[in-house]
């Protein structure tokens, strides 16, 4: 039987199925959300929290209570912000820890990454009404301006230690997600400033950055914001969270980005920009053997990771709903369908729910846990509200 992939039904019903592997197990009584599980959601570590899969819990459910209405969804989005305001945040700096282990800071290190993950589960506390959470979104935005926002490059810096030092790293996916918190800060409030920087975020990133490397995003740069080709070039794709090459998940991402902010401040670069970023990804991202698109390439398309990565199919296929709402041309719904249907095949897990992690080029899994680190299925559910925003039937 074929599956409608572009159905409001299917879209909805692929949520639900997705929140029944995470819900209610992934409630830890005693605060905050267990974060890894096998494939069968049995618990294999009961004491590592990190915060962006806090956030991203928050995210998931609140997301969840938007569309659906569920009571117990807005109490598990209170019981998440509880966790960050709580364990996470060190109310002496202001910072936020990247790791928890046993209810205690485990890394110190402040990551804008994580702040704007953050700021995310924030705003979208706003969106479904929890009073507290308008003033936090302030408090977030002001602890980025003071550590991390460089307004020489119009950019943020990416990481300090508990000092608020900020080391010399400077990366694209940091300013991704601020821009992508910073949307959704100024729908939960209305207010400019967010959707002003999320702009100029979106600008410096997608055209300025990315003009330096032939039209593509590269992932990382150097203090003076020039690229920086050797950084985790030697990682052998270690570095799963900073890895070398053009990362085919970011171009397709940016691409859903630009779009989105399209309907809040349209400007005819977006969807340029958009086109350009996300064609070439699938071109060469696609792997015509065995299905899938790999995790990177080089800058001439010579792939440097061919493992499919969970997050990748998702946000490529809700850029290309995306593309294919703004444009009409039936291309960009046929990679939708296509890439849908890859992952309804290889990663969607129909026995006990939510998607797989990773798979290898031949889509055989390495292990069998589901989710650890700052996996959360957000990627994938926010993927589908993404399309249901765009679907009509």
């Amino acid at each position: 039987m074929s599956v409608n992939f572009r159905s409001r039904a299917f879209l909805l019903d692929h949520i639900r199925h997705t929140m029944a592997f995470y819900d209610p197990r992934v409630v830890d009584p005693a605060g905050g959300f267990f974060q890894s599980f096998m494939r069968n959601g049995a618990i294999f570590d009961h004491s590592t929290r990190m915060l962006v899969a806090s956030a991203r819990y928050v995210f998931n459910y609140a997301m969840a209570c938007r569309q659906f209405g569920a009571p117990a969804y807005r109490e598990r989005v209170l019981h998440g912000l509880d966790y960050l305001r709580n364990v996470h945040r060190n109310p002496a700096t202001g910072g936020y820890a990247w790791k928890i282990v046993d209810g205690r800071p485990a890394d110190t290190t402040n990551h804008c990454y994580g702040l704007a993950f953050v700021l995310l589960a924030y705003a979208c506390a706003t969106k479904i009404g929890i009073a507290r959470a308008r003033g936090w979104i302030d408090e977030t935005f002001d602890l980025m301006e003071q550590h991390f926002w460089l307004p020489e490059h119009g950019l943020y810096a990416n990481e300090a230690d508990a000092a608020w030092k900020l080391g010399a790293y400077r990366g694209q996916n940091d300013n991704m997600h601020a821009c992508e918190a910073m949307i959704a800060a100024f729908e939960a409030t209305g207010e400019r400033k967010f959707l002003n920087r999320a702009a100029l975020l979106a600008e410096n990133i997608a055209v300025r950055q990315a003009a330096l490397t032939g039209g593509q995003v590269w992932e990382h740069y150097k203090e003076d914001w020039t690229p920086d080709f050797e950084y985790a070039k030697d990682s052998n794709n270690a570095n799963t969270m900073r890895p070398w090459g053009v990362q085919t998940g970011h171009q397709t991402e940016w691409a859903k980005l630009l779009l989105i902010l399209d309907r809040h401040l349209p400007a005819a670069w977006h969807l340029r920009r958009a086109r350009e970023l996300f064609d070439p990804a699938i071109e060469r991202g696609w792997d015509k053997e065995y299905g899938g698109l790999i995790y990177g390439y080089d800058l001439d398309g010579k792939p440097s990771d061919i493992d499919k990565y969970f997050w990748v199919q998702a946000e490529s296929l809700a850029a290309a709903a995306l593309l294919g709402a703004r444009t009409g041309e039936a291309e960009y719904w046929a990679t939708y369908d296509r890439i849908w249907e890859y992952a309804w095949a290889h990663f969607v897990d129909h026995e006990y729910g939510a998607w797989y992690r990773i798979l290898s080029r031949d889509n055989k899994r390495p292990d069998d846990r589901k989710t650890y680190g700052s996996k959360a299925d957000y990627h994938t559910m926010g993927a589908c509200y993404e399309v249901l925003n765009v679907v009509t039937a």
